[in-house]
């Protein structure tokens, strides 16, 4: 008997459940168990979604954990091989999870992989968060295959194949559960953003691989749960980039590279001001502020990380800078920075 995946649906209120979990029954190619963690004191949405899928598991947490602490609260229960993280604002699509799954049997080293995310909204296009899955710049900054920075590409296929990553996107991201034990699941100090490139990180610092796999596509609708010009979103982007360079770089790259990303947050606010995007303005002052207040805690988390790490991250990693490839060489398109 073929063992079911199980999919975790973090959720906080968004009636887009109902449409997720109707593309997950009637697409899924492979038996699932489906476990929704419940952030919104179950409220009539959720038992919406109970009384017309009446198969699902749901967890109500008491208090609002955030993305990483509902996700580790469903992982915890998983009692199989696999899960994938699913947000609530996504659709999957025909025969989505059979690949994903062919993927990580095929190669054990394989400890989490991404489908092709394309937006819910513009369907051409790749969807913001992920693409079709992600890479890191030498310092630190993040883009993915199909993204970059504000920049998405039309989907034309010019990514349809397999190849690894150095992150892949938590908005669907299929996690091999042994290896997701091993590093501890999620770091529940990025409450949301960030945290699955943290976690893929790690994942890389144990010897696993990221895996991008294009034949399953997914459908995320960015920015659902949090507005992205909201202060509180950019906010947390600049703060848990940072504490993630700070938790997984060597010493000798961080003597280089903080005073480097110091400089650049501080030109980030001056280009929101320009930009006139006014609730962004302060958030990346805000965030060196708050890395500065709580310097002890994120030491703690880089003690630990550093303590348990046995290899360096290899793979998608651009060694150039792709904020100097953006705005000084107008490059639009990820494949002229990363031979596919």
């Amino acid at each position: 008997m073929t063992e079911p995946v199980n999919i975790i649906i973090p959720h906080y209120r968004a009636p887009v459940i109902i449409d997720c979990l109707e593309s997950l029954y009637r697409f899924s190619n492979w038996p699932i168990k489906v476990i929704v963690v419940d952030d919104g004191n179950n409220g009539p949405i959720i038992q919406k979604a109970v009384l017309n899928f009446p198969q699902i598991k749901v967890i109500s947490n008491e208090q609002n954990l955030g993305f990483t602490g509902s996700c580790n609260r469903g992982l915890a229960t998983v009692d199989s091989k696999y899960a994938v993280l699913l947000n609530d604002d996504t659709r999957v699509t025909k025969d989505w999870l059979r690949p994903l799954v062919e993927c990580a049997e095929a190669n054990s080293s394989v400890a989490a992989c991404q489908p092709k995310l394309l937006s819910a909204i513009d369907s051409s296009h790749f969807d913001y968060g992920g693409g079709a899955g992600g890479y890191i710049d030498k310092l630190g900054y993040t883009f993915c295959r199909g993204r970059i920075l504000n920049h998405r590409e039309e989907d034309i296929g010019q990514y349809d194949f397999q190849r690894p990553l150095f992150w892949a996107c938590g908005s669907a991201l299929f996690v091999r559960i042994e290896a997701a034990r091993e590093v501890n699941f999620l770091d529940t100090e990025f409450y949301m953003h960030f945290e699955e490139i943290d976690f893929c990180w790690r994942l890389q610092s144990k010897g696993y691989r990221i895996w991008s796999v294009p034949e399953s596509v997914v459908y995320h609708h960015s920015a659902y749960s949090l507005p992205s010009a909201s202060f509180r979103k950019t906010f947390l982007n600049h703060r848990n980039n940072l504490i993630m360079n700070f938790k997984n770089r060597n010493v000798i790259e961080l003597y280089w590279l903080l005073p480097i990303r110091i400089l650049l947050e501080l030109l980030a606010s001056i280009g929101y001001l320009i930009n006139k995007q006014w609730s962004s303005a302060m958030a990346p002052i805000a965030s060196l502020f708050w890395c500065m207040l709580n310097i002890n805690s994120i030491y703690k988390r880089r003690k630990k990380t550093q303590s348990e790490a046995k290899f360096k991250a290899r793979d998608g990693i651009y060694s150039g800078s792709i904020l100097y490839q953006y705005y000084l060489r107008g490059c639009r398109q990820v494949k002229n920075l990363m031979p596919e």
